[in-house]
Parts: structure tokens; C-alpha cells; sequence
């Protein structure tokens, strides 16, 4: 009697830890999810700021400063260094290793230049001849009779080019900076945005007639 009752008792203390061990197992997962789907939501509002910034850069056209090194002060002197023998014989080996590499750097005469180049030219102007989204926004507008938004902007530009990536977030920071530039107007219907084509030219950026000087006698 004694053995069936501690062997009952031990299939419930092993019932129990399996239990406790699986809610355990659940709670884990629940949290690993969670933090998983924050982790995923960060990754992708990254992502959007940073196709937002990139659209921005391209639309303003800048690029970024190189940093320059400061101008030193006009009352500053840098002293020359006292010249040593090891400096001297150190500066003549340099001479002559950099005069070996600009020997072996130069191409022999009667050599042709590789393919390569000419291939990268044609690339580079045919990328130069295509036009820029700002253009692609500014024509398509200007073509329309009726007001229209990013979404069919982006739809419109996507079938007329479709060996271009054109994503309706990019097309709607591009359609605000020509609205910021006065070469587009924007409308608002409800909840709904739409833009229109400018068309008065913006009379700011255009340049004012020199005065004339006046004529002697006049």
C-alpha cells in the first residue's frame, strides 16, 4: 500500500513541475515576442526616417560638407625643424622609395588603355541624361487638369518609368519641397491632400533689372 501511494505521490510532484514548467515556457515566449515585435517596430520607423532623409537630400540637392581644417592666424609661425643627419638620410630614402613607386605607377608608352573606362563613361552619361524625380513630379503636374495626390503621383510615375523605384513617401517629401520652392500648390480635401502644378512663377526668385545708368546730358 505504502509503495502505490508514494509512487501516486511521485506522478503528481512530476505533474506539477511539468506544469509549472510549461506556463514558465509560455511566459518566455510572450515576452520574447513582445520584445521581438518592439525590436521590429524600431527597426522599421528607422528605416522610414532614414528613406525620408535620403528623399529629403535628393530633393534639396545637397550634398554634405567636407569638413576644412581651420586657416591658421596670421601672427602665427611654425618653427622650422633643426635638420639632423638621421632626418637627412631618413628624407633620402623616402625620396627614393617614391620615385621607385612613381616609376612603376607610370604605364609604358605604346599602351593602350582598358576597356573599363569607356564603359564607365557611358554608364556615367547615361545615368547624367535621365532626369531626376523632382522633374518627373514637376512635368507630371503640369500635365494634369485636376489636382492629385502622392499615391497617385506615385502610381502615375511608376507605370510611365517602371525601371525606377518610385515609393509614395519619397514622392510626397519631393511634391512638399516644390511646394515649399513655390512650384507647386497644395490642397486639402477632408482628410485627402492633393497637389497642383504653380502657376504663377514664384516673382522672389526671379532677378531684378539692373538700373541703367543715365545718359550724360539727359
Amino acid at each position: 500500500m505504502s509503495e502505490s501511494v508514494s509512487a501516486s505521490e511521485l506522478t503528481s510532484q512530476y505533474a506539477a513541475q511539468v506544469r509549472a514548467d510549461l506556463e514558465h515556457n509560455a511566459k518566455e515566449q510572450q515576452r520574447l515576442g513582445a520584445e521581438i515585435a518592439a525590436l521590429q517596430e524600431q527597426l522599421e520607423s528607422h528605416q522610414r526616417n532614414h528613406a525620408v532623409l535620403v528623399s529629403i537630400q535628393q530633393a534639396i540637392g545637397a550634398a554634405p560638407a567636407s569638413a576644412q581644417p581651420a586657416a591658421p592666424s596670421a601672427g602665427a609661425t611654425v618653427p622650422a625643424p633643426r635638420a639632423t643627419k638621421k632626418t637627412t638620410e631618413a628624407d633620402a630614402t623616402k625620396r627614393g622609395r617614391a620615385k621607385k613607386t612613381r616609376a612603376a605607377s607610370q604605364p609604358r608608352r605604346g599602351t593602350t588603355k582598358p576597356t573599363a573606362e569607356k564603359g564607365s563613361g557611358k554608364a556615367a552619361s547615361t545615368k547624367a541624361t535621365q532626369p531626376t524625380l523632382v522633374d518627373l513630379i514637376r512635368n507630371h503636374l503640369s500635365e494634369q487638369s485636376e489636382p492629385r495626390s502622392a499615391a497617385e503621383i506615385t502610381s502615375a510615375l511608376a507605370q510611365a518609368h517602371p525601371d525606377r523605384s518610385v515609393k509614395t513617401t519619397v514622392v510626397r517629401t519631393t511634391v512638399e519641397g516644390l511646394v515649399a520652392k513655390s512650384q507647386a500648390q497644395r490642397s486639402k480635401q477632408g482628410s485627402s491632400v492633393f497637389y497642383t502644378a504653380s502657376a504663377v512663377p514664384d516673382q522672389a526668385a526671379q532677378p531684378k533689372p539692373e538700373e541703367q545708368p543715365a545718359q550724360a546730358g539727359a
